[in-house]
């Protein structure tokens, strides 16, 4: 991701806890936002305590094998951390496609369909407030169709057959693990 990329994404982001009067950290504001289903437009990981994941989407291709998407490797790596940033916008992730229930726990899945067909996965407690522990947004992804839900994992599907496997508590180390276009 090019500085110039990354500078459009946030108004400001500060590291390492470092607080300015305009940032958002807070976990209410998260939560206020996760009700209204919103989540920062771009490439993020949202935690419920208000800290947030820059990510990017990087498709790898082997030697030789440039445009072979059958050969195509992708990794979503995070950029940076911030416990305090402000986005430079909100999406709506305003359609679910699917959702799943384990011990106490909801992993969703859709697309913000207002916003080009962006994918999205969240992990939220199953109360009654769907109260949010973690929301992923791709601005790169196709939409999520499936999700399934273990004691360690939260799988998503995109719509182009992707498979992305989320560790349930550091989803900011997401695999794609899976890719129906290779034979």
């Amino acid at each position: 991701m090019t500085d110039a990329a990354l500078s459009s994404l946030f108004l400001d982001v500060i590291i390492a806890g470092v607080s300015s009067p305009d940032a958002t950290p807070n976990a209410d504001l998260v939560h206020d936002r996760w009700r209204a289903r919103e989540a920062p437009h771009g490439d993020f990981i949202m935690f419920s305590d208000g800290s947030l994941s820059v990510m990017e989407l990087v498709r790898f291709s082997p030697a030789g094998r440039l445009h072979d998407m059958r050969a195509e490797d992708w990794q979503w790596w995070e950029v940076l951390r911030a416990t305090a940033w402000t986005p430079g916008k909100w999406m709506d992730v305003d359609t679910t496609f699917a959702s799943c229930t384990y011990a106490g726990s909801r992993a969703l899945a859709g697309e913000s369909s207002d916003h080009g067909s962006i994918g999205w996965v969240a992990l939220t407690r199953d109360d009654d407030h769907n109260t949010l522990e973690w929301i992923a947004v791709s601005c790169s992804s196709n939409p999520f169709t499936e999700v399934t839900l273990d004691a360690t994992t939260v799988t998503a599907t995109s719509t182009l057959g992707r498979i992305w496997t989320f560790p349930r508590v550091t989803p900011q180390l997401v695999k794609i693990t899976g890719d129906p276009t290779c034979p």
